[in-house]
């Protein structure tokens, strides 16, 4: 079970890391349109790259997981993105994150937890 959650927690990382890449590009890329001044943009921006990186690593880490646990196990216990996404928010980018969204994040980690026994 303790492998499982360090590979849980891994893939949580993997998942909250793509996402905080894509956030600062898109902020990197301005307003969005359709055109190749935004394309040729995005298409530079290292931080773009860097979170398909580490999504389709994610998904191949993921994609270990299930292979050798049960999805109705593994896939509960992935609510600890929750958790990382908020300290991301928090850290990274300074978000106010009111006490509000931790008791739910709280909540929805415990509902997991109990999914997963």
């Amino acid at each position: 079970m303790i492998r499982l959650f360090i590979l849980i927690l891994l893939q949580g990382m993997l998942v909250v890391g793509s996402e905080c890449f894509l956030k600062v590009a898109l902020e990197k890329m301005g307003e969005f349109s359709w055109t190749w001044a935004f394309f040729k943009v995005a298409l530079s921006t290292w931080q773009l790259y860097a979170a398909a990186i580490t999504a389709i690593v994610g998904v191949l880490e993921w994609m270990a997981v299930l292979k050798r646990y049960d999805l109705s196990l593994a896939y509960p216990l992935t609510a600890i993105s929750f958790i990382l996404s908020l300290f991301a928010g928090a850290l990274i980018f300074h978000e106010a994150v009111p006490p509000t969204r931790w008791i739910g994040v709280v909540l929805i980690v415990a509902g997991a937890f109990f999914v997963a026994r």
